[in-house]
């Protein structure tokens, strides 16, 4: 009888745990919805058209301002990419993110992929900060915490 073995997971419980804690974190202090996708491969050539794909089947369009962050990341490929939906890229641009990115790899390469994972999401809080602060009265968790999982 064949038996099939589980993948190893992406990340320790642990890691994952601490990944989850950031992306609360940093939305404590803006009414803009951050998620994190991460897959092995990139389905793609250029990351961020894997990463506009997935935005849309998480629904992450749907949110009231439409300032909804993914940030995804292919793992075995070491490819990344921050897709901002419409309220958040008008306010920031498209030069602003492709700044994060570089300063996102920077981490990357000198750090452990969830300590970039990590910064990566407390500089993306920032932003969202700025543009999209945190009403107490108003604002609520439109989109679920935890990492999303590819293949």
């Amino acid at each position: 009888m064949w038996r099939f073995s589980r993948k190893k997971p992406f990340f320790s419980p642990e890691e994952n745990e601490q990944i989850v804690h950031s992306i609360q974190e940093a939305e404590m202090q803006t009414s803009g919805e951050v998620r994190v996708f991460v897959e092995s491969r990139c389905k793609y050539v250029d990351a961020l058209d894997r990463a506009a794909e997935i935005f849309t089947k998480l629904h992450m369009e749907k949110t009231a301002l439409r300032n909804g962050v993914l940030f995804y990341i292919a793992i075995k490929d070491k490819q990344l990419a921050i897709f901002a939906d419409k309220g958040i890229h008008e306010a920031t641009g498209n030069k602003h993110w492709k700044n994060e990115v570089k300063e996102i790899l920077k981490v990357f390469s000198k750090d452990s992929v969830v300590a970039g994972i990590t910064t990566s999401i407390f500089k993306i809080g920032e932003a969202l900060k700025i543009h999209f602060p945190y009403n107490k009265d108003v604002d609520k968790n439109e989109l679920p915490d935890e990492i999303v999982f590819g293949k």
